[in-house]
This record gives C-alpha cells, sequence and structure tokens, in this order.
C-alpha cells in the first residue's frame, strides 16, 4: 500500500519550539494505536523540514562530556543545549543544515526501525550523489559519512537520531549543507574524538543553496520510502 505523507516546511525555527511541535504529531499517532480511529480521522504521517538556530542536543546513550562548552561559553557563541529523547549522544544544529524530522508509522509501512534508519540513509546518500559525493554508511554509526574506511579521514555529512514507541517516529536526520563547521569543534561528534565532520558545500568547494538540497531531500524521501505527498 501506499502511504501518504504532509509535507511540512518550517524554514528557519529555534529547536525547542520544532521539538514540542514534533510531539504533538508523534503523540497523536502513538495515542491513536490500538484504537478504532476512522481513517478520516487519523493523524497522517508528516515530515518537517527545518533550520534551526544554534543548538546543540544530547541523546539518551550521550554523555555531557562530549559538550566541550559551558553555560557561558554557549551564551558567547549564541548557542542553546538541550538533553532530548532521541537515540545517539551529541551532535549540532544550525543555520546551513537541513533537519528533517520524519513522523511516520513503520507498522503501516511494514518496516522494522533498522530498516527505516537504513531507508533515511539510503535517501540521503542519493540526495548527496546529486552532487557528485560519493556517501557511504558506517558500522556501528548510524548516518552518512564521506571516505568512512579511511580512519581519521572519515568525515560525516549526516547524523542520524530517532525515536520510536510504538511503531512511530520522531526526530531524524541532519545533513550539513553550508554549516558552519566550526561549531563541531565544540563537541565530539556523535561521541567521537577520531573522526571529522564535513558538510556538501566544503567537499564541492561550491556554494550551494539550502533550498535546492531540500527539493532534493523531498524527492529521494519519496523514491526510497515510496509513498506520496498529500
Amino acid at each position: 500500500m501506499s502511504t501518504r505523507v504532509i509535507y511540512d516546511d518550517l524554514g528557519r525555527r529555534d529547536y525547542k519550539e520544532t521539538w514540542e511541535y514534533q510531539e504533538l504529531f508523534f503523540g497523536a499517532k502513538v495515542a491513536e494505536k490500538g484504537k478504532s480511529v476512522p481513517e478520516a480521522e487519523q493523524t497522517p504521517d508528516r515530515l518537517i523540514f527545518v533550520e534551526h538556530n544554534h543548538v546543540y542536543t544530547l541523546g539518551k546513550s550521550g554523555s555531557e562530556q562530549n559538550l566541550l562548552l559551558d553555560y557561558i561559553q554557549l551564551q558567547a557563541r549564541d548557542a542553546s543545549f538541550y538533553k532530548i529523547d532521541r537515540g545517539g549522544d551529541i551532535t549540532y544544529h544550525g543555520p546551513g543544515q537541513l533537519v528533517g524530522y520524519p513522523i511516520f508509522d513503520l507498522e503501516v509501512m511494514r518496516l522494522g526501525l533498522r530498516d527505516y534508519i537504513h531507508l533515511l540513509e539510503e535517501a540521503i546518500i542519493r540526495c548527496v550523489s546529486r552532487f557528485d559525493l560519493k556517501g557511504e554508511c558506517l558500522d556501528g554509526a548510524p548516518g552518512v559519512w564521506i571516505d568512512p574506511d579511511k580512519g581519521a579521514r572519515a568525515r560525516k555529512i549526516c547524523a542520524i537520531g530517532v525515536r520510536a514507541s510504538r511503531f512511530v517516529t520522531m526526530h531524524g536526520f541532519a545533513l550539513n549543507v553550508s554549516t558552519d563547521l566550526s561549531y563541531f569543534n565544540h563537541i565530539n561528534p556523535c561521541g567521537f574524538t577520531d573522526k571529522g565532520v564535513t558538510s556538501i558545500e566544503k567537499e564541492t568547494g561550491v556554494k550551494t543553496d539550502l533550498e535546492d538540497v531540500k527539493k532534493l531531500m523531498y524527492s529521494t524521501m519519496r523514491e526510497v520510502f515510496g509513498y506520496e505527498y498529500y
């Protein structure tokens, strides 16, 4: 069956506001599980795209030691910090980064969580390939990497961290487009101390418009997951 998904482009938003926005739809979908809700009244699946102001987020399995700034230093960099309920360790979100939050019912899509993460990676790999970049996966480290087999030269171009309850997902991916990568110097990204981060713009050496990448991800998500947009 073909799932239908609402596309929701929020533009530039603070992290906390968007987190609460996600929770509205995530909570509604989880609450509907096991109930006989008429199809017309069910909460639709949703794909949220957003660009955040400077923020560091720490997942449930992460360590605060991977944030290398104190409160005063965060303020000096106009950055916020949140402990959140996704998997993974610490990451950075900010201007020039495309963040995607799919709120999908994996049960309807007939996907397990690992399959879902793999498909997210595949959608991102297809997107960056349009810029002649070879995105790849790294065992034990969800996300998309450039040169993952090159040891210290491996660099992450897209982070993935999700939460799922009763087969409903939230949180998602963060693809570096024209991101100020210096903000990653103040963390051990995803807990790694021996690998780097990169962006589409850094890899290509060409100025890259976030809106163009957004259009590509809009398309590759549909291609990979096989859904239709409302």
